[in-house]
């Protein structure tokens, strides 16, 4: 019997609630995360090992500027793009890692690299952008990552000191409010059993101070082992840090034998709240069950399984 295929991927949680959100634009977020599973189910069909899958998946959400990743990120204080990934292999527990990056089109690619072509985990700013050139990654102008919704965004807070979370309906109240996390990520199931996963962001609108959040944390932001689970998070940072979030389900299954479901709800419902964390995770284990779970309004999510699951999800 062929070994199960399973794949869940997420485009950021927050304060997404339908009355927000046009017909044009729900369209165009179902219509991008249903892009995103397919190419990396028929990547997974195909027989390409987990590894391969995420950052595929990752680079399709990158490329798409509905996300806070890549193409779409954020504005800086200084009206730059400063972008975070993270990728781990669930088999060899090997991880890549690159923060505060400039000008790469697809941090996950760089994260990738790192991984497996550097004796690192972690490169950050001019050096991880020197490797990206020495790797021959496609760097792109400033200007590739404009979006005029990010620069509007920017343009309410860069005179403030505020930063802001994410995607803002108008004006500092909003923005502060209305909090989304609009990082980018996959978790996935392979033919031979191994599973990994990636995330990627654009961090926060008008950070300062290179800023860095959870996303290229291995065991924050993105966390794989084979024994446990893939989990890809998406949230308020600094708690997902504090909190070592994507770590701790692992442990809650490796050491207190919880499902990855429970593992999953006790972080993200229990351990977080207490916190005063918001957002959410994608995750998957070995036998191809799937969880997605988020304590904020919405969480941008799409999974398929070889067990029948098939769902594209927006609200809460």
């Amino acid at each position: 019997m062929a070994h199960p295929l399973a794949l869940a991927l997420h485009g950021g949680a927050g304060t997404i609630l339908k009355e927000q959100m046009t017909a044009e634009l729900e369209a165009a977020y179902h219509q991008s995360l249903q892009t995103a599973l397919q190419a990396g189910w028929q990547a997974l069909m195909a027989g390409l090992p987990a590894v391969e899958v995420v950052a595929l998946v990752v680079e399709h959400l990158e490329n798409d500027p509905l996300y806070n990743a890549g193409r779409g990120s954020v504005f800086t204080h200084q009206g730059l793009h400063e972008m975070d990934a993270a990728i781990m292999c669930g088999h060899t527990l090997a991880a890549g890692a690159c923060a505060g990056v400039q000008q790469v089109q697809n941090p996950v690619r760089l994260a990738q690299a790192i991984m497996n072509n550097s004796e690192h985990v972690m490169l950050a700013g001019q050096g991880a952008q020197q490797f990206a050139l020495e790797q021959g990654l496609p760097l792109q102008p400033n200007s590739y990552f404009y979006t005029p919704f990010r620069h509007s965004q920017w343009q309410h807070v860069r005179d403030t000191g505020h930063y802001a979370l994410d995607h803002n309906l108008n004006g500092i109240d909003a923005l502060m409010h209305n909090k989304k996390f609009g990082t980018v990520g996959a978790v996935a199931l392979d033919a031979n059993g191994h599973i990994a996963a990636a995330t990627s962001t654009g961090g926060m609108t008008n950070k300062q101070y290179n800023r860095i959040g959870d996303s290229p944390i291995i065991g924050s932001g993105c966390y794989a082992n084979n024994k446990t689970c893939a989990i890809s998070s998406t949230g308020h940072g600094e708690i997902f840090i504090k909190a070592v979030a994507a770590y701790d389900v692992s442990c809650l299954m490796e050491y207190a034998g919880l499902s990855l479901q429970q593992a999953m709800e006790k972080v993200v419902m229990d351990k977080l709240v207490r916190m005063q964390g918001e957002g959410g995770m994608i995750g998957l284990d070995a036998k191809g069950q799937i969880g997605m779970v988020f304590n904020s309004a919405g969480m941008y999510r799409a999974a398929r399984n070889s067990q029948g699951v098939d769902v594209i999800g927006i609200y809460g």
